[in-house]
């Protein structure tokens, strides 16, 4: 078995200095292991079959219509000729959030999360794009499957600056009137916002029929609040700061925590949308290996 996957453990990616130099760790841990694990899970919708010809790839074949028929049929989806993916990256200032025990900031590991999706399209040879967002729209990187686009897209989120609130709600609005062509949109956010105004941007993106997937990025002192002596809260966005005695909020915390994760998750799933909690204490590749393959099941 291979060892290439430590070079996705977190604690192994935070010993490794910028951006780049993480990505390439990446790359090299992915193809290291990509005989073992199913990366073609971005396709759309199932459209029709059509008989297999020479040079077709085998990867379509329908092999239950094949026991039936004992002919080849492919499946065929929509836009599979040229998969556009956009990846949406929050870059607010509580994504800079990086608890006692973590290994990298939010905003760190979401940047690994996203090189690595990044990459995997182009290994479909499909087009993959770039935005990154917090009251506004700051970057927007035109989809593409050119070698040079996964290293635009490392270069755009070398130089980001995180100090902004989040206004996801109406952000979303203006993506999907911005992201013409319909395709997959990848949301890594800790989606720290209203969750109605979230929902109905959601939405939006769902009458353009866009095929959104929301990879929600929470340290794990967020999920488990660990805190025990008298602690000053340092506010975000424009947030005060807070000394507290943690014992007195643990309870009322989580339970506040939960029902906005558990909210986030049924309203999306209820819209079709496809729904992940990554801990930035997760190696890499056991969310993306676990994910992925659940999501080609469902869609072949």
């Amino acid at each position: 078995m291979t060892t290439a996957p430590k070079y996705l453990e977190p604690q192994r990616l935070a010993k490794l200095h910028g951006l780049k130099l993480r990505a390439q760790h990446i790359v090299e841990g992915f193809v290291a292991g990509s005989h073992r694990s199913p990366y073609h899970g971005f396709s759309i919708e199932f459209a029709e079959h059509r008989e297999y010809a020479p040079g077709d790839d085998l990867r379509y074949v329908d092999w239950k219509v094949y026991g039936r028929t004992d002919k080849f049929y492919l499946k065929q989806y929509e836009d599979e000729t040229n998969l556009i993916c956009n990846l949406v990256l929050d870059t607010s200032e509580s994504m800079l959030y990086q608890g006692p025990d973590a290994a990298l900031s939010k905003l760190e590991y979401a940047q690994c999360l996203a090189v690595t999706l990044a990459w995997l399209v182009q290994q479909q040879q499909d087009s993959v794009g770039l935005v990154t967002f917090d009251d506004k729209v700051n970057t927007l990187i035109n989809p593409a499957s050119s070698a040079a686009q996964l290293m635009q897209i490392i270069d755009v989120m070398e130089s980001t600056n995180s100090a902004g609130k989040t206004a996801t709600g109406p952000i979303f609005h203006e993506l999907s009137e911005r992201l013409k062509k319909r395709g997959v949109v990848i949301i890594i956010s800790d989606f720290f916002d209203d969750v109605d105004s979230m929902i109905a941007g959601l939405k939006h993106f769902k009458h353009r029929r866009h095929d959104v997937i929301l990879m929600q990025v929470l340290d794990p002192a967020e999920l488990e609040f660990p805190f025990s002596k008298s602690t000053m809260f340092k506010g975000m966005e424009s947030m005060p700061e807070l000394l507290a005695d943690p014992n007195s909020l643990r309870k009322a915390y989580l339970e506040e925590m939960n029902a906005s994760i558990e909210s986030l998750r049924s309203q999306a799933q209820g819209l079709q949308m496809d729904y992940l909690l990554v801990r930035t204490d997760e190696s890499l590749d056991v969310i993306l290996n676990s994910f992925l393959s659940s999501r080609m099941a469902r869609i072949h």
